[in-house]
């Protein structure tokens, strides 16, 4: 294995939902906190992105810090103080985590990472969300290139840890990126972003804080989380 380039690459996992009637030991894996967040989903769609999200976010971390799964402790300390906020691996990686659809990613990398991945649909509210994601210096997005816009800017604002709390019509994009971000919360330093390809039907954007990864790779996630089983 090239340690330098694994250490200078991010990497991302796509994996289907999984119900936790199929998870088989999945389940074992999530913390307290984390079941009982699972018991809480009302909708069985629901409770399948969430195992396999978390599940899947758990195997690629222990894979990174030689620790068991099941054993990783997370800090969720919000801006107020409470645990509800991004889980942060203490002496781990980056890592960021998300779900549409029939479709959940995780992305893992050294510095501060965000992912998003949307399921295209139809928009009849396309104004009011244009209005919602777009900055003043940005011209109102079309149906076909909207969920590219989505996708970009709230991995931007999951790589701050700030997530949609911050307004995404404080960043303007460019053809190279970022153009500019204001407000508070705008980082001071360069920012990275990436489109990704995940299949038919869906936009996703990898982005983070700081140096570029050399390389932005994609792994089965369903491999993954079949050998947990």
């Amino acid at each position: 294995m090239d340690v330098d380039r694994d250490a200078r690459s991010a990497t991302v996992w796509w994996a289907r939902p999984v119900p936790p009637a199929d998870g088989g030991r999945l389940v074992d894996l999530l913390d307290a906190r984390e079941r009982a967040r699972l018991d809480r989903f009302r909708r069985d769609a629901d409770r399948a992105a969430y195992l396999a999200a978390h599940a899947l976010t758990r195997l690629v971390l222990a894979a990174a810090v030689g620790h068991p799964a099941a054993e990783l402790e997370f800090d969720r300390t919000c801006r107020c103080g409470e645990q509800h906020g991004k889980p942060v691996l203490l002496g781990g990686p980056g890592f960021s985590l998300t779900h549409a659809g029939g479709l959940v990613g995780v992305a893992v990398h050294t510095g501060p990472v965000g992912l998003d991945v949307e399921e295209e649909r139809e928009l009849t509210d396309l104004p009011a969300l244009a209005a919602h994601a777009c900055s003043p210096a940005e011209a109102a997005p079309d149906p076909g290139s909207f969920f590219v816009l989505w996708t970009r800017k709230e991995a931007l604002l999951k790589a701050t840890g700030a997530g949609l709390s911050s307004p995404m019509a404080a960043i303007t994009l460019g053809p190279a990126g970022v153009t500019e971000w204001t407000g508070d919360g705008a980082p001071t330093g360069p920012v990275w972003l990436r489109d990704l390809h995940p299949g038919p039907g869906y936009r996703a954007a990898i982005a983070g804080l700081g140096t570029e990864p050399g390389d932005v790779r994609t792994e089965d996630g369903d491999a993954l989380l079949a050998q947990a089983r």
